[in-house]
């Protein structure tokens, strides 16, 4: 069948070679075409190499790319017709044979042979959908879209820059990462950069919240059913099988039932699958990103989490510092959103004022980035220009910040310490030591007891007890 497709290939001559490497990467190209040499495109080309071939040519969709596809199944692929533009805007019509290049069965990448057709049709509509042709192709998903990679975690604490580095060295490890944080400190932000820095970037991401499955049609959307398993089923895959090849993200898997933990146990240590219903196992190449918004010694203490399985995805983990814990970051993600709000919102907000900045640095932050991000949204909604005031703030966080002081002296201390201080930083310093030195005298010098504590990592209190200068035991 493959000799039989490739004699129906009608290319006498090529005008361009491309090779991309199994990461999107381009690591050579040339052209023969004259009608790109006189555009001065030669060093051009030079240009490219090593960029990402998305990048280069952006118009590409990449479920419509041949090479992309060819990358993710491995198979040659031959496109009669396909436009497009690079980055300087020019257009390309070009007939193309992409070929997978393989090794001990692992895709190392892809050369492509292409035809400029520009002459003949640069008169041509861009096609929404082109006829692409495939030897073999085995099981296609429908795939969510991945948007976040690495460059966009914002962040100067030295915890967080940790955590993106930790997380790129294990991006192309099949082991399973466990991550955790609290609601909104940017879990899936994370568990995309990963898939995106990944060999299995081309690959199916699929990401499921399994608080969000109801508990009695759990079991078919993981695994999938055949038909008759039960009153209504057909023959359908689960999530494994859609995210074959790539990656599989469950989001609060401690909301997963207890019997179907068994079940994910046994898919992570033998990488089989067996549909409701049926009786035959099906292998899957997944790699496995679970995430959790409580601590795991926690949920497994009160029976959300089995142990076992506990043990078997915390291969890696990657713990998310909350940002009360991480204040030096806020006013970068206050820039950050009032920027991407002005865009969006087609408005001129220059920045907080002075006392906005020092209620934000006093706040607990329960909601993290997210709540950040929606205070600043809801904000520039309703100005113009200028500085974000404290009456242009949600009612709910008046409130909120109110009942706390209500509650807590130590609040009513933290905000007297703002008359007599010169600066901001000033006083979050003064806190920040007086809290580490309470928290050591409390533990009675014990380390591991101070950081649980104030709920931050040994690591990250030795950090702050060398900024600060304290000397103990």
């Amino acid at each position: 069948m493959r000799d039989t497709y490739l004699k129906n290939i009608n290319m006498k001559y090529v005008d361009a070679i491309m090779i991309v490497d199994n990461k999107g990467r381009i690591v050579y190209s040339v052209r023969f075409n004259p009608r790109f040499d006189k555009d001065g495109c030669e060093d051009e080309l030079e240009s490219i190499i090593n960029r990402k071939f998305l990048e280069v040519y952006p118009t590409i969709k990449p479920e419509e790319s041949s090479v992309i596809t060819c990358l993710k199944y491995g198979l040659p692929i031959y496109r009669e017709h396909q436009k497009f533009y690079d980055e300087k805007g020019r257009v390309y019509n070009t007939q193309n044979l992409t070929l997978p290049i393989i090794r001990s069965g692992k895709i190392l990448g892809t050369i492509e042979l292409s035809k400029d057709i520009t002459r003949i049709k640069e008169d041509t509509p861009l096609i929404e959908k082109e006829s692409v042709s495939v030897i073999n192709t085995p099981f296609r998903s429908d795939e969510f879209s991945v948007k976040y990679e690495f460059k966009d975690i914002i962040t100067r604490n030295e915890e967080m820059k940790e955590n993106i580095e930790k997380a790129k060295l294990i991006a192309d490890s099949s082991s399973s990462i466990l991550v955790y944080g609290e609601t909104g400190t940017g879990k899936e932000l994370y568990v995309q950069s990963i898939h995106n820095y990944s060999s299995r970037y081309n690959r199916p991401f699929i990401a499921q919240n399994c608080a969000a499955l109801p508990e009695s049609l759990f079991e078919s959307i993981l695994f999938g059913s055949v038909k008759g398993a039960f009153t209504g089923s057909t023959d359908k895959p689960g999530l494994f099988e859609q995210a074959h090849g790539g990656t599989l993200f469950l989001d609060e898997i401690n909301s997963m039932p207890i019997s179907l933990q068994a079940k994910l146990l046994r898919v992570l240590q033998d990488g089989v699958i067996r549909r409701i219903g049926d009786s035959k196992d099906r292998k899957v190449d997944v790699r496995i990103i679970v995430a959790m918004n409580v601590e795991p010694l926690k949920a497994i203490e009160i029976g959300q989490l089995r142990e076992d399985l506990f043990y078997r995805l915390n291969v890696v983990n990657i713990r998310l510092v909350p940002l009360r814990d991480r204040k030096e970051d806020i006013l970068l993600y206050v820039e950050h959103f009032i920027n991407k709000y002005n865009k969006e919102l087609n408005k001129n907000v220059k920045g907080i004022s002075k006392e906005v900045e020092e209620l934000f640095m006093l706040y607990n932050w329960p909601g993290n980035v997210r709540e950040l991000q929606h205070i600043i949204e809801a904000s520039v909604n309703i100005i113009n220009e200028g500085n974000i005031k404290l009456e242009n703030l949600p009612i709910y966080l008046s409130e909120k910040i109110k009942t706390e002081d209500d509650e807590s002296p130590k609040e009513h201390f933290y905000f007297s310490l703002l008359e007599g201080c010169e600066s901001l930083d000033n006083v979050v310093n003064s806190i920040e030591k007086k809290m580490i030195i309470d928290a050591l005298e409390k533990s009675k010098g014990n380390i591991s007891k101070a950081a649980e504590v104030l709920k931050i990592t040994r690591q990250r209190l030795y950090y702050k007890m060398d900024k600060h200068n304290i000397q103990w035991g």
